[in-house]
Protein backbone atom coordinates (compact mmCIF):
# COMPACT_ATOMS: atom_id res chain seq x y z
CA UNK A 1 0.00 0.00 0.00
CA UNK A 2 1.83 3.10 -1.17
CA UNK A 3 1.76 5.79 1.49
CA UNK A 4 4.63 8.22 0.93
CA UNK A 5 7.24 8.39 3.67
CA UNK A 6 10.29 7.59 1.57
CA UNK A 7 11.79 4.12 1.91
CA UNK A 8 10.50 3.18 5.37
CA UNK A 9 8.23 0.17 5.63
CA UNK A 10 5.83 -1.07 8.28
CA UNK A 11 3.35 -3.86 8.78
CA UNK A 12 0.08 -4.04 10.69
CA UNK A 13 -1.21 -7.14 12.46
CA UNK A 14 -4.88 -7.09 13.38
CA UNK A 15 -5.97 -4.73 10.64
CA UNK A 16 -9.52 -6.10 10.59
CA UNK A 17 -10.23 -4.92 14.15
CA UNK A 18 -11.48 -1.49 15.08
CA UNK A 19 -8.11 -0.20 16.30
CA UNK A 20 -6.35 -1.76 13.33
CA UNK A 21 -8.64 -0.01 10.87
CA UNK A 22 -8.20 3.30 12.66
CA UNK A 23 -4.44 2.73 12.63
CA UNK A 24 -4.41 2.09 8.89
CA UNK A 25 -6.35 5.30 8.26
CA UNK A 26 -3.87 7.21 10.43
CA UNK A 27 -0.84 5.68 8.71
CA UNK A 28 -2.15 6.60 5.29
CA UNK A 29 -3.08 10.11 6.46
CA UNK A 30 0.34 10.70 8.04
CA UNK A 31 2.19 9.31 4.99
CA UNK A 32 5.06 8.41 7.29
CA UNK A 33 5.93 5.15 5.51
CA UNK A 34 6.73 4.37 1.92
CA UNK A 35 4.98 1.03 2.31
CA UNK A 36 2.27 -0.24 4.65
CA UNK A 37 1.53 -3.98 4.62
CA UNK A 38 -1.41 -5.66 6.32
CA UNK A 39 -0.68 -9.16 7.57
CA UNK A 40 -3.72 -11.30 8.36
CA UNK A 41 -5.57 -14.54 7.83
CA UNK A 42 -7.65 -13.10 4.99
CA UNK A 43 -7.59 -10.21 2.57
CA UNK A 44 -9.49 -7.13 3.65
CA UNK A 45 -11.63 -5.00 1.40
CA UNK A 46 -10.30 -1.48 1.84
CA UNK A 47 -11.90 0.39 -1.04
CA UNK A 48 -9.69 2.93 -2.75
CA UNK A 49 -6.80 2.32 -0.35
CA UNK A 50 -6.61 -1.29 -1.51
CA UNK A 51 -6.31 -0.24 -5.14
CA UNK A 52 -3.18 1.80 -4.47
CA UNK A 53 -1.07 -1.33 -4.07
CA UNK A 54 -2.24 -4.88 -4.84
CA UNK A 55 0.74 -6.20 -2.86
CA UNK A 56 -0.12 -4.33 0.32
CA UNK A 57 -1.58 -7.39 2.02
CA UNK A 58 -0.05 -10.70 3.05
CA UNK A 59 -2.36 -13.60 3.87
CA UNK A 60 -0.93 -16.02 6.44
CA UNK A 61 -1.98 -19.12 8.37
CA UNK A 62 -1.38 -18.22 12.01
CA UNK A 63 -1.31 -21.90 12.95
CA UNK A 64 1.71 -22.28 10.65
CA UNK A 65 3.13 -18.82 11.00
CA UNK A 66 6.73 -20.01 10.72
CA UNK A 67 6.05 -20.85 7.07
CA UNK A 68 5.25 -17.20 6.37
CA UNK A 69 8.51 -15.63 7.55
CA UNK A 70 8.80 -13.76 4.24
CA UNK A 71 5.76 -11.64 5.12
CA UNK A 72 7.69 -10.21 8.08
CA UNK A 73 10.93 -9.44 6.26
CA UNK A 74 12.15 -5.98 5.38
CA UNK A 75 9.96 -3.87 7.67
CA UNK A 76 11.32 -1.10 9.86
CA UNK A 77 8.31 -0.99 12.18
CA UNK A 78 5.67 -3.48 13.26
CA UNK A 79 2.28 -2.50 14.66
CA UNK A 80 0.26 -5.15 16.47
CA UNK A 81 -3.46 -4.80 17.24
CA UNK A 82 -4.12 -8.53 17.00
CA UNK A 83 -6.60 -9.94 19.46
CA UNK A 84 -9.86 -11.78 20.05
CA UNK A 85 -12.16 -12.42 23.00
CA UNK A 86 -12.74 -15.41 25.25
CA UNK A 87 -16.42 -15.34 24.31
CA UNK A 88 -15.57 -15.55 20.61
CA UNK A 89 -12.66 -18.00 20.64
CA UNK A 90 -12.90 -19.80 23.99
CA UNK A 91 -10.20 -19.67 26.66
CA UNK A 92 -7.65 -21.70 24.70
CA UNK A 93 -8.32 -19.79 21.48
CA UNK A 94 -7.96 -16.47 23.26
CA UNK A 95 -4.56 -17.46 24.67
CA UNK A 96 -3.42 -18.73 21.29
CA UNK A 97 -4.36 -15.53 19.45
CA UNK A 98 -3.53 -12.85 22.00
CA UNK A 99 -0.32 -14.40 23.30
CA UNK A 100 1.09 -17.13 21.09
CA UNK A 101 0.38 -15.62 17.67
CA UNK A 102 1.59 -12.20 18.76
CA UNK A 103 4.78 -13.52 20.34
CA UNK A 104 5.67 -15.61 17.29
CA UNK A 105 4.94 -12.73 14.94
CA UNK A 106 7.25 -10.50 16.99
CA UNK A 107 10.02 -13.08 16.75
CA UNK A 108 9.61 -13.37 12.97
CA UNK A 109 9.56 -9.60 12.63
CA UNK A 110 12.78 -9.20 14.60
CA UNK A 111 14.46 -11.94 12.58
CA UNK A 112 13.31 -10.14 9.43
CA UNK A 113 15.02 -6.90 10.40
CA UNK A 114 12.25 -5.04 12.25
CA UNK A 115 13.72 -2.69 14.85
CA UNK A 116 10.64 -1.00 16.30
CA UNK A 117 7.57 -2.88 17.56
CA UNK A 118 4.36 -1.27 18.82
CA UNK A 119 1.97 -3.49 20.78
CA UNK A 120 -1.60 -2.72 21.77
CA UNK A 121 -2.10 -4.36 25.14
CA UNK A 122 -4.64 -3.49 27.84
CA UNK A 123 -5.04 -1.42 30.96
CA UNK A 124 -4.26 -3.61 33.97
CA UNK A 125 -2.08 -6.08 32.07
CA UNK A 126 -0.21 -8.20 34.60
CA UNK A 127 1.41 -11.60 34.08
CA UNK A 128 0.59 -12.46 37.72
CA UNK A 129 -3.10 -11.55 37.52
CA UNK A 130 -5.76 -14.05 38.56
CA UNK A 131 -7.86 -12.94 35.61
CA UNK A 132 -7.13 -14.72 32.34
CA UNK A 133 -7.46 -11.64 30.13
CA UNK A 134 -5.10 -9.46 32.13
CA UNK A 135 -2.67 -12.32 32.75
CA UNK A 136 -2.39 -13.15 29.04
CA UNK A 137 -1.88 -9.49 28.18
CA UNK A 138 0.89 -9.28 30.77
CA UNK A 139 2.50 -12.47 29.50
CA UNK A 140 2.56 -11.30 25.89
CA UNK A 141 4.05 -7.97 26.95
CA UNK A 142 6.91 -9.85 28.59
CA UNK A 143 7.41 -12.12 25.60
CA UNK A 144 7.51 -9.23 23.13
CA UNK A 145 9.97 -7.29 25.28
CA UNK A 146 12.22 -10.34 25.46
CA UNK A 147 12.50 -10.46 21.65
CA UNK A 148 15.00 -7.60 21.80
CA UNK A 149 13.71 -4.85 19.53
CA UNK A 150 15.68 -1.61 19.47
CA UNK A 151 12.46 0.09 20.52
CA UNK A 152 9.40 -1.62 21.99
CA UNK A 153 6.32 0.49 22.73
CA UNK A 154 3.43 -1.00 24.69
CA UNK A 155 0.11 0.80 24.85
CA UNK A 156 -2.31 -0.07 27.64
CA UNK A 157 -5.64 1.51 26.67
CA UNK A 158 -8.71 1.28 28.87
CA UNK A 159 -12.10 0.37 27.33
CA UNK A 160 -12.02 1.17 23.62
CA UNK A 161 -14.73 3.47 22.35
CA UNK A 162 -15.77 2.70 18.78
CA UNK A 163 -18.57 1.65 16.48
CA UNK A 164 -17.89 -2.04 16.01
CA UNK A 165 -18.75 -3.82 12.79
CA UNK A 166 -19.54 -6.98 14.75
CA UNK A 167 -22.35 -7.05 17.28
CA UNK A 168 -21.36 -7.16 20.96
CA UNK A 169 -24.52 -6.07 22.85
CA UNK A 170 -23.07 -5.96 26.37
CA UNK A 171 -20.00 -4.09 25.17
CA UNK A 172 -22.26 -1.62 23.36
CA UNK A 173 -24.13 -0.93 26.59
CA UNK A 174 -20.85 -0.45 28.46
CA UNK A 175 -19.60 1.92 25.78
CA UNK A 176 -22.72 4.07 26.04
CA UNK A 177 -22.18 4.37 29.78
CA UNK A 178 -18.46 5.07 29.46
CA UNK A 179 -19.02 7.62 26.73
CA UNK A 180 -21.11 9.58 29.21
CA UNK A 181 -18.55 9.10 32.00
CA UNK A 182 -15.81 10.33 29.65
CA UNK A 183 -17.32 13.80 29.73
CA UNK A 184 -16.44 13.96 33.45
CA UNK A 185 -13.35 11.71 33.57
CA UNK A 186 -12.02 11.82 30.00
CA UNK A 187 -8.82 9.81 30.55
CA UNK A 188 -9.73 7.38 33.33
CA UNK A 189 -11.89 4.57 32.01
CA UNK A 190 -12.01 4.72 28.21
CA UNK A 191 -10.31 5.95 25.05
CA UNK A 192 -11.48 6.29 21.42
CA UNK A 193 -9.76 3.92 19.00
CA UNK A 194 -8.78 6.92 16.87
CA UNK A 195 -6.81 8.33 19.80
CA UNK A 196 -5.02 5.00 20.28
CA UNK A 197 -4.17 4.89 16.57
CA UNK A 198 -2.75 8.42 16.60
CA UNK A 199 -0.66 7.59 19.67
CA UNK A 200 0.69 4.42 18.05
CA UNK A 201 1.93 6.32 15.03
CA UNK A 202 3.23 9.25 17.07
CA UNK A 203 5.37 7.09 19.33
CA UNK A 204 7.14 5.75 16.23
CA UNK A 205 7.69 9.14 14.67
CA UNK A 206 8.93 10.45 18.05
CA UNK A 207 10.51 7.33 19.63
CA UNK A 208 12.34 9.02 22.50
CA UNK A 209 14.92 7.24 24.64
CA UNK A 210 14.98 3.72 26.05
CA UNK A 211 14.35 0.31 24.56
CA UNK A 212 10.97 -0.24 26.23
CA UNK A 213 8.24 2.30 26.88
CA UNK A 214 4.80 1.64 28.35
CA UNK A 215 1.99 4.11 27.73
CA UNK A 216 -0.91 3.93 30.16
CA UNK A 217 -4.36 5.25 29.26
CA UNK A 218 -3.73 8.84 30.32
CA UNK A 219 -0.49 9.00 28.32
CA UNK A 220 -2.30 7.60 25.27
CA UNK A 221 -4.88 10.35 25.56
CA UNK A 222 -2.23 13.04 25.90
CA UNK A 223 -0.14 11.82 22.98
CA UNK A 224 -3.13 11.24 20.72
CA UNK A 225 -4.59 14.63 21.57
CA UNK A 226 -1.27 16.39 20.90
CA UNK A 227 -1.03 14.81 17.46
CA UNK A 228 -4.61 15.81 16.62
CA UNK A 229 -3.95 19.41 17.63
CA UNK A 230 -0.81 19.55 15.48
CA UNK A 231 -2.84 18.40 12.49
CA UNK A 232 -5.50 21.10 12.90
Amino acid sequence: MAAGGGGRSCFVLGGSGETGRALLRELLAQRAFGRVTLIGRRRLSLGEAEATSPQGQAVVDFERLGEHAAAFQGHDVGFCCLGTTRAKAGADGFVRVDRDYVAQAAQLARAGGCKHFVLQSSQGANAQSRFLYLRVKGEVENLVQAVGFDHCIILRPAVLLCKRQESRPMEWIAQQFLSAVAWVFPTAYSVPVETVARAMVACVLQPGEGKVKVLENRAIHELGKAVKQQGT
